[in-house]
């Protein structure tokens, strides 16, 4: 059985983030998989590496108990699943936020003073929903899919030993209908959650 975490970061209910993460959470759980979702703008999650995280990090005092918990729920999943607006070509301060608190020395790797990294996530893969409103001719002509890959695939996945999993753009959100929206995350989702579901031989 399929175990999934998707975590979404928009203050909107009715947006498109929140819209093509009820769709991926739908396709998953008709296939059989086991979901979880984290709202982080609905849940209140802090994102402020505050003082608190700091000291942790430093090994003054243990990790916050909010950061705790968001991680047991990343150690139940085999996928995850981040989906969010593209907000000035990078992921909105909220997404950030919760990485920069959650993906921390210790838990998603160990760097020894003096010693080599250890990535310690290599049990989980993580997909990446980008929702843009730009098409998908500016973002190849600027570079800003290679520099989201850069700051995300390469810089959080790759260093924390995870797998990359699939990146799906929704690209044209600014022009496209939301009736022609609203299809084309449905079969998006179906393709993305597809090669999951498939029984290991």
């Amino acid at each position: 059985m399929t175990n999934v975490l998707i975590v979404l970061a928009h203050p909107d209910e009715s947006s498109l983030t929140h819209r093509f993460a009820a769709e991926l959470n739908d396709a998953l759980t008709a296939g059989g998989a086991v979901t979880g979702v984290a709202d982080l703008a609905a849940e209140g999650f802090e994102p402020r590496f505050g003082t608190d995280d700091h000291d942790a990090f430093l090994g003054r005092r243990a990790v916050p108990g909010d950061v705790v918990l968001e991680q047991k729920r990343i150690d139940q999943a085999e996928h995850l699943f981040l989906v969010f607006p593209v907000y000035w070509w990078s992921m909105p301060a909220l997404l950030k936020g919760w990485i920069d608190r959650v993906f921390v020395r210790g838990w998603a790797f160990e760097q020894p003073e003096g010693g080599p990294l250890r990535p310690k996530l290599k049990d989980l893969t993580v997909h990446l929903i980008p929702v843009a409103g730009a098409d998908a001719e500016v973002y190849r002509r600027h570079g800003y899919g290679a520099s989201l890959s850069t700051q995300i695939d390469h810089g959080i996945v790759d260093y924390c030993g995870a797998k990359r999993g699939s990146t799906t753009y929704l690209y044209d959100t600014d022009t496209k209908s939301r009736t022609d929206l609203n299809e084309e995350m449905r079969q998006l989702a179906h393709e993305i959650t597809a090669p999951l579901l498939t029984p290991k031989m």
